[in-house]
């Protein structure tokens, strides 16, 4: 592929990195990247032996830059409803892939790229992540899907003011409001989660293309943060796992009383796994020595 890099890591190669490579254009998208990374995806989906997965771009500066407006300017009204049709049928496939999927946000994710970024399951922010629905700025709405997933991930109130205005934010303030699980410092500060950052959440002066140390060791520590990340979800049941990413997606679909009907399947559905019978019981031969 040209504009996709996989990598593999973990134990027996179970952990995927996909890389967006178009850093000349900060990782901006256009129909070849998607055509690759729905490949990369389909191909990642049909392979039992890649559990996780981590999407992030190439180079120093962005994770994705959103769409590459000479691709679209010219674009008539019917050319973009079937470009963003395109778009979104990626995205339902990587919210939809039976794994979990981890967004390593370096430097910007823009627009669209804001949008893959929605689609995944776990999002961790580079200190330099400058994040935003930025559309309206060039005379659209979000269309790859930002309208739908952020007003799911934040209060109603706080997807309209980041949409409504375009603004970017960085990566204390998307950690401040639920849009990323972690920031990662490049620093002998180290990770940055949900209670470390209670204390010095919103210091402005810790985040951007930073005073802390080069971006490309800060590129590589989110990437060490993401695949350690990884690594505690692979200590346990993919099947449970994978049950439960199902039952997750389907509740915001669905009304509570559907949703908990849905729950005792899943869940009863797992005692016919091998995964239950081998943990269970090393759970219980465990508590009686």
């Amino acid at each position: 592929m040209k504009f996709i890099e996989l990598e593999k890591k973990g134990e027996n190669n179970s952990i995927a990195i996909l890389r967006i490579n178009r850093p000349e254009v900060l990782n901006a998208i256009n129909i070849d990247v998607i055509t690759e990374l729905s490949r990369a995806f389909d191909s990642i989906g049909s392979d039992d032996s890649t559990k996780i997965v981590i999407i992030t771009g190439t180079g120093e500066r962005s994770f994705c830059a959103g769409a590459d407006l000479r691709y679209v300017v010219d674009k008539s009204p019917i050319e973009a409803e079937r470009y963003a049709s395109t778009i979104h049928t990626l995205l339902n496939k990587i919210e939809n892939l039976p794994k979990p999927v981890i967004a390593a946000i370096n430097g910007y994710a823009l627009g669209g790229g804001c949008e893959i970024a929605l689609a995944c399951d776990i999002r961790i922010a580079s200190s330099n992540a400058k994040i935003g629905q930025t559309e309206v700025k060039v005379g659209i709405p979000p269309g790859w899907g930002g309208t739908q997933r952020m007003l799911r991930l934040l209060r109603a109130s706080k997807a309209k003011e980041l949409i409504y205005t375009g603004r970017m934010i960085n990566a204390a303030e998307a950690y401040q409001i639920g849009l990323v699980n972690k920031v990662v410092y490049p620093d002998k500060q180290g990770i940055q989660g949900t209670e470390s950052l209670k204390n010095n959440a919103y210091d402005n002066s810790k985040v951007g293309v930073s005073n802390r140390g080069p971006v490309e060791s800060q590129n590589s520590k989110l990437i060490d943060e993401c695949v350690e990340f990884a690594n505690t979800i692979l200590k346990n049941s993919q099947f449970a796992v994978t049950v439960s990413k199902m039952l997750i997606n389907k509740a915001l679909d669905v009304d509570i009383n559907a949703g908990l009907n849905l729950e005792i399947y899943g869940w009863s559905l797992c005692f016919a796994h091998e995964d239950r019978v081998k943990m269970m019981s090393a759970f219980l031969n465990k508590k009686t020595k």
